[in-house]
């Protein structure tokens, strides 16, 4: 009887860690001058069904468009994109419960910032409308300190609409750590600086830097599992460009569109991510496209398209996919919700669960261990 017991015991205890393991935390910023919304919204996201939960939420915290989560998942940090009166803020957070404590703010020393990334030192913002790049010391409680260093970038690009001036639209660590990427949507460039994260004022030093096609506007990219490649978006047109990359150093080796061959509408590509396995790319598409496109990564780092398909919204502008890679969200800026859509891992294809969050502007989806 006792042997019986011990092993149901194990039985219990195994499903409980199985059940612990598929939980994650889903943290939801939003832009809250659109529709009513309190900020960030933090969710239980079962990876086993994809169901979810409300665990908590911020109050009154203005358009946290973009956030970013500490490495000990201890703060998150986010901008408060508010034009020429825009911010970065630190929050204390407990994985837990989901409750979000705002620690301190700071000037984000250009309007209208739009990414933000983190590590052990520093804190780093894309300031879309500035046209430049702030780095944010932390300090031991979480808080961040007055911006240490302000890159500037210039130049403007040959859509007089879009790129009057320069406009940073991303900011991304190297695998490694040594090096910055950011993508300049208003002067058509790839910038890589050196990361430096001890330096005083000069924790970013320029590298390179790498021109695309005139007019494309790059807006986001994301690297291959093994570091080897990295993939860029362009937002006005509509190209997808894969380039080789080692120690800071960008080279073209390929490139196609997300653009469907008869399409004739209104389009704005969004983001980028690769599947947690390194196989499968995915790229959405705003505009009248609305729609998400599915890639095969070749070894040689090229890409072979497995089609796409509708995003079941409109304003498809941030999404990502679940740890255990079975669930990609989607997060429409403009129907007010989050697209739960299951993951074929052998195929990379995708199928509507038929589960929506639905929130008021939804537009960036990270999530944490809870």
């Amino acid at each position: 009887m006792k042997k019986i017991y011990t092993i149901l015991l194990s039985i219990f205890a195994l499903a409980t860690i199985q059940g612990q393991k598929s939980k994650n935390n889903l943290i939801i910023g939003t832009y809250t001058n659109s529709c009513e919304s309190k900020g960030m919204y933090v969710y239980d996201f079962d990876s086993n069904t994809g169901d979810f939960k409300l665990k908590n939420a911020t109050d009154k915290v203005i358009n946290p468009s973009y956030l970013t989560v500490s490495k000990d998942n201890n703060f998150v940090y986010s901008v408060n994109e508010n034009g020429t009166k825009s911010t970065v803020s630190s929050f204390g957070y407990n994985p837990s419960s989901g409750k979000l404590n705002l620690i301190n703010k700071q000037s984000s020393k250009g309007a209208d910032p739009c990414y933000i990334i983190n590590d052990e030192k520093n804190v780093i913002v894309a300031n879309y409308s500035g046209g430049n790049i702030a780095v944010f010391g932390k300090n031991p409680n979480g808080s961040i300190t007055e911006a240490k260093q302000l890159i500037q970038h210039y130049g403007k690009g040959t859509n007089a609409k879009r790129q009057e001036g320069p406009h940073v639209h991303m900011v991304h660590f190297s695998p490694d750590k040594k090096f910055v990427l950011s993508n300049d949507l208003g002067n058509d460039k790839v910038y890589s600086y050196q990361y430096n994260p001890n330096s005083f004022n000069e924790i970013l030093k320029i590298k390179d830097s790498i021109s695309v096609k005139s007019g494309s506007g790059p807006r986001h990219l994301t690297f291959s599992k093994d570091g080897r490649f990295v993939y860029l978006l362009q937002e006005l047109d509509g190209a997808l460009t894969v380039f080789s990359y080692s120690n800071g150093i960008l080279k073209k080796i390929d490139e196609t569109t997300i653009l469907a061959k008869d399409f004739k509408g209104t389009f704005s590509s969004a983001d980028i991510h690769i599947s947690p396995d390194g196989k499968f790319l995915y790229a959405t598409n705003r505009g009248e496209a609305n729609s998400i496109s599915i890639y095969k990564i070749l070894k040689n780092g090229k890409l072979l398209s497995k089609g796409q398909v509708s995003t079941l919204g409109k304003g498809p502008r941030n999404f990502t996919i679940d740890p255990s890679g079975k669930f990609l969200l989607v997060a429409h800026q403009y129907t007010n919700d989050v697209m739960i859509f299951k993951r074929n891992s052998t195929t990379g294809a995708l199928t509507d669960t038929g589960k929506r969050i639905n929130l008021c502007s939804p537009v960036c989806l990270v999530f944490t261990k809870n």
